[in-house]
């Protein structure tokens, strides 16, 4: 019985690949070689600064302030009974231009019924059309992509998952509601009233 303890020890022992067996070393080379590349690639694609930024101060943001509406940002400003181009300028002693991409336009007619005074609202003349040119209708996206390539923007929403990804994103000040008036968070003190 011992006999075969022994042999089965044996043959497990010739099973196993010596460490310098030159087929490792091959594979280790491919590995390296893969990294190589995938760190090639990556520096190819540097984001590049906004040139209106200076250290952490977007210099592109001044009166008129452009500011893109949110989906969600008509709805609560509705029901905090605000008139929206008034509010923005109580909030920022300027004059604003509010903006409404055609993601949030087409969001808001997907919503149906409930949200077709926030659908007037946003058909206001006063608010400049911002024209999409990417497929699918993701509003957060579509405003994120917009001010990463436009830092002259202030994004005006309520979502919290959107105001975590644009505080990523230097020098693009965001609007929302508070106390039923609107604030600001993160515009210089230099261009304005920090918390209208």
């Amino acid at each position: 019985m011992g006999k075969a303890k022994k042999t089965r020890k044996f043959g497990e022992v010739k099973r196993m690949i010596n460490p310098k067996d030159m087929r490792l070393k091959q594979n280790q080379k491919k590995a390296e070689e893969k990294e190589e590349q995938v760190a090639k690639q990556a520096i190819k694609h540097v984001e590049r600064e906004s040139s209106g930024m200076f250290f952490r101060y977007n210099t592109a943001l001044g009166p008129p302030y452009h500011i893109i509406v949110d989906t969600n940002f008509i709805n609560f400003a509705l029901q905090n009974r605000l008139e929206l181009v008034q509010a923005m300028m109580d909030c920022l002693y300027a004059k604003c231009v509010p903006c409404i991409t055609d993601c949030v336009m087409a969001e808001l007619e997907k919503l149906g019924p409930k949200y077709r005074m926030a659908l007037r609202v946003a058909r206001d003349p006063r608010f400049e059309r911002l024209p999409c040119s990417h497929k699918g209708t993701y509003a957060d996206d579509c405003l994120v992509n917009r001010i990463m390539q436009h830092r002259c923007y202030i994004v005006a929403t309520c979502d919290r998952d959107l105001k975590r990804r644009i505080r990523k994103i230097p020098g693009v000040p965001i609007m929302f509601i508070t106390n039923h008036k609107f604030s600001i968070e993160r515009l210089p003190d230099a261009l304005g009233n920090t918390h209208g």
